[in-house]
């Protein structure tokens, strides 16, 4: 990807992740007034799709999670085939470093989570929620650090997001899929058959695509397995390539989606979700296991497993520190990747929403604090090796 390219797509996501502080925010401020009861019934808004004997119907919430993050997926989706086809993750000297981080930043503060949360079948389904890392609000914390950060630190930490969300969607696929229709699987495996002909075929215009899509997503939803993963499917069916001088099919989506889905989609969705009642809430609540559990994934599992699991690659030979990245500024990054908040909040609410005894607002707590915590140390370990730049 070339610099200008890269330092463009940070922007965004930069000013994006800022955006996002500002909406989870107002939530929050919503939920602790006296409109708390107003915010409360606009997200229980009933909106009922139906055509002929297909119906759908779900809260507004719903709708928001299963809908609208459908297109974040999607866009997420896109943004993996590029950079496994022609970006940074298709040299494989460029994938160690952050695939290694990745993968301690994710099994450390699950086995955190485990840790205090093994001996409960209900909040133990809350496993995945600190594995995750939200790269807008990650890149806006270092957005308000200033000019002096090296790009390749900005590279080096969405590469190693790119890496989370391909975990994320492994994780969502295999551990949080409900009882299956089988008639609704039959259906989305003839929508990916058709998608998978148009690409054979090398039909570059996305419309069929994404009429497949819509039905793919619909069969998706009613079979049990998480509807945001239909968006992932069909990512990987669109052209990289178009015919002759035609622009990228791929490249042409994502650039019109990322601006939709940075400053639309995802303050929806932090608004919807952020929303947490601090009322009566205190010391015991904080440290009791499922909150407890995931501050401690995210703010000590996930220093630990990116920092420790890259050091560890460095000094064995298999890896190198990114071109004016020192170890101050790799921990300041690793301690980063524990705002999950986003992506964690998605994954609370598929862990919890269907369990009798709901620790969704413990869930909620335990994010905010935890992604509270690492973003205030990350951010100061940061500027403080900056200075000495």
């Amino acid at each position: 990807m070339p610099i200008s390219t890269i330092d463009t797509f940070l922007k965004k996501e930069s000013a994006s992740g800022i955006i996002l502080m500002f909406a989870a925010v107002f939530a929050m401020i919503l939920a602790n007034s006296p409109w708390a009861h107003w915010y409360a019934l606009l997200l229980d808004v009933p909106v009922v799709v139906s055509v002929g004997k297909l119906e759908i119907a779900k809260p507004l919430l719903l709708w928001i999670n299963d809908g609208l993050m459908a297109l974040f997926f999607f866009l997420i989706g896109l943004e993996l085939k590029r950079e496994f086809l022609e970006g940074d993750l298709s040299q494989p000297g460029q994938i160690t470093l952050p695939a290694v981080g990745a993968l301690g930043g994710m099994a450390i503060p699950a086995l955190c989570y485990v840790a205090l949360n093994y001996d409960n079948p209900n909040a133990i389904n809350g496993w995945a929620i600190p594995t995750a890392t939200d790269i807008a609000f990650a890149l806006g914390i270092l957005a308000i650090i200033g000019s002096k950060v090296p790009l390749q630190l900005k590279v080096f930490l969405t590469s190693l997001a790119i890496f989370d969300d391909l975990g994320a969607i492994v994780i969502i696929a295999l551990f949080y899929t409900e009882q299956l229709s089988m008639l609704s699987l039959v259906i989305a495996a003839a929508m990916l058959t058709i998608l998978f002909t148009l690409n054979r075929y090398n039909i570059t215009s996305t419309s069929p695509y994404i009429f497949i899509g819509v039905i793919l997503w619909i069969a998706v939803l009613k079979s049990g397995v998480h509807a945001t993963l239909a968006g992932v499917a069909l990512a990987f069916f669109i052209p990289m390539k178009g015919k002759g001088d035609e622009p990228s099919p791929l490249k042409s989506l994502e650039e019109n989606l990322h601006t939709t889905i940075a400053f639309v989609v995802l303050p929806i969705f932090a608004f919807a979700n952020a929303g947490i009642s601090f009322a009566g809430v205190g010391l015991e609540q904080i440290t009791s296991p499922v909150p407890l559990g995931i501050i401690l994934g995210l703010v000590v599992g996930k220093q630990v497993g990116v920092f420790g699991f890259c050091f560890i690659a460095i000094k064995l030979g298999f890896a190198k520190l990114p071109t004016n990245v020192n170890w101050k500024l790799l921990y300041g990054v690793s301690l980063l990747c524990g705002v999950g908040f986003t992506m964690s909040l998605f994954i609370g609410s598929l862990a919890f929403e269907q369990s009798a005894n709901s620790p969704i607002f413990q869930d909620r707590l335990g994010i905010v604090i935890g992604s509270l915590i690492s973003g205030i140390i990350g951010y100061f370990v940061i500027k403080s090796a900056v200075k000495k730049l």
